[in-house]
């Protein structure tokens, strides 16, 4: 298969690795993807009661910090888009990568709180345009040594987002049926010395999302199509 170009992002990937599974929607009817409503109802439904685990990548930190993510879901020329940024070059920890808005949690902070401030910190998105429905499982990074809170929300489209400069290089849409397409999604497991990690990809014409956002990603799009 013919895989799209995906972006510049540097790739660590081990000498020692082996091509993954197919994706968990590869055979469930993925119109849902293009309905905003159905996709709000989903979330809304399961995402009620849901208790969110935590996934690690390897062994949590000792150290871990708390951190929160804002994952938020707009319709968008008859399809549903989500919100992503690129960090900037200049930043200590993932320089470069495809993310959710998003960053450690002050004293104090909820992840609901420290998710809508790093958002309107980053890319000036108005807390009050923000429909909060829930969370999903976090995920504990080695690399970083945090414990992210992925905060889903629904917003408006067409708002005025401004990245700052100071964290953020691109601030950008991209929708779900695009991730979900065969030739934007794969995952590879890597062998390292910590043990072995399952990573997902998606490959899009000018962007890979990886790491942490696209195991959120990928849960995402799991709740969404699973009947």
């Amino acid at each position: 298969m013919n895989r799209r170009a995906g972006g510049d992002q540097i790739i660590p990937r081990p000498e020692t690795w082996r091509h993954g599974e197919p994706p968990l929607w590869a055979n469930r009817d993925l119109s849902v993807l293009s309905d905003f409503a159905k996709v709000k109802a989903r979330l809304t439904l399961v995402l009620d009661s849901y208790q969110p685990t935590i996934y690690d990548e390897f062994v949590a930190a000792t150290d871990a910090k708390q951190s929160a993510v804002l994952v938020a879901l707009m319709p968008q020329d008859e399809e549903v888009h989500v919100l992503l940024t690129r960090r900037a070059q200049h930043l200590n920890n993932h320089k470069g990568e495809v993310s959710f808005p998003g960053g450690r949690l002050e004293s104090g902070e909820t992840p609901l709180q420290g998710a809508l401030r790093e958002a309107l910190e980053e890319v000036a998105l108005d807390p009050d345009t923000v429909n909060v429905v829930g969370c999903i499982d976090s995920i504990s990074t080695f690399a970083s040594k945090s414990i992210i809170s992925p905060v889903i929300g629904f917003i408006p489209p067409s708002l005025p987002l401004v990245p700052d400069p100071g964290e953020v290089a691109r601030v950008f849409t991209v929708s779900l049926r695009d991730l979900a397409r065969s030739d934007t999604y794969r995952n590879e497991w890597w062998m390292t010395s910590r043990g072995d990690i399952n990573i997902h990809f998606f490959e899009l014409d000018d962007e890979t999302v990886w790491g942490a956002t696209s195991r959120m990603l990928v849960q995402l799009l799991d709740i969404i199509t699973r009947e």
